[in-house]
């Protein structure tokens, strides 16, 4: 897992939890409670669900990229990478 791959999720989480209804939306596509999401936050898992949340619903992928300043394209690389997928570009 790469630093900046867990920081970019850890911000994106951020960005998500300042939405009530898409808070909501990420504790139910992930199963977890929110003291379950506080304390996975440091397991790969954890910060690929948020990513992969983000890269499922591109009108949320874009709005966070526009907050964050990010491209879309590098959230869903740091998703691939934490999912344990190699990424377009990259040898292995």
């Amino acid at each position: 897992m790469q630093d900046g791959d867990a920081a970019l999720a850890l911000q994106a989480l951020g960005w998500i939890l300042s939405d009530e209804p898409r808070a909501e939306r990420l504790l139910g596509l992930t199963g977890l409670a929110p003291d379950e999401l506080r304390a996975s936050l440091g397991e790969q898992a954890t910060l690929a669900a948020i990513l992969s949340f983000l890269t499922a619903h591109e009108s949320d992928l874009i709005a966070c990229s526009d907050a964050l300043q990010v491209p879309p394209a590098s959230i869903a690389a740091a998703a691939q990478r934490l999912e344990g997928q190699p990424s377009e570009g990259t040898t292995a």
